[in-house]
């Protein structure tokens, strides 16, 4: 065992330069902005269906307390929702990701589940999921569940509710 002194990476290792790095608005003091859609799916959507949720800045970073809510969609079958990005601008560099934020959201019951696949990627730029680039190319981008692996049974509602900051 050992006693360590550990340093946040993403803020708090700037602090102690000499002259202080800051770190982008967005991840340090920047203002929550909240997005909240709602679509209603019909009982005989295929795989494959696409539901368009948000259109986003690519400098938001999303914050891990968002989140994909869902009714009962399915009395039979195994379908799931994969959360992707989606290119809207036409630029070359931009790939569309059908699972980016998550995958394999279970909606055979009634649930609700975190936007964001895993804790490495809180507080990421949207651009940063889908872009090769190191800099922000400064376009909107979409975030579309599909759906995937069945077709839903029944009729009912996905919501989702996105926190995030801007830089």
């Amino acid at each position: 065992m050992a006693v360590v002194t550990l340093v946040g990476s993403r803020i708090m290792d700037g602090l102690d330069n000499t002259p202080v790095d800051l770190a982008s608005p967005g991840l340090a003091g920047g203002d929550l902005q909240v997005w909240v859609e709602t679509v209603e799916c019909n009982a005989d959507d295929d795989t494959g269906s696409t539901y368009h949720l948000a259109r986003l800045p690519s400098n938001a970073r999303i914050l891990g307390i968002s989140k994909l809510s869902w009714d009962d969609l399915a009395t039979s079958g195994a379908p799931t929702l994969d959360i992707g990005i989606y290119n809207r601008s036409g630029a070359s560099d931009i790939t569309n990701d059908v699972d980016a934020l998550s995958s394999g959201h279970a909606v055979s019951s009634a649930s609700s589940g975190n936007l964001l696949a895993g804790i490495a990627t809180y507080g990421d730029a949207l651009w940063e999921y889908v872009t090769s680039e190191t800099v922000d190319p400064k376009v909107s981008l979409d975030i579309k569940a599909v759906l995937a692996d069945a077709a839903v049974t029944t009729a009912g509602t996905i919501t989702v509710e996105i926190y995030y900051t801007i830089d």
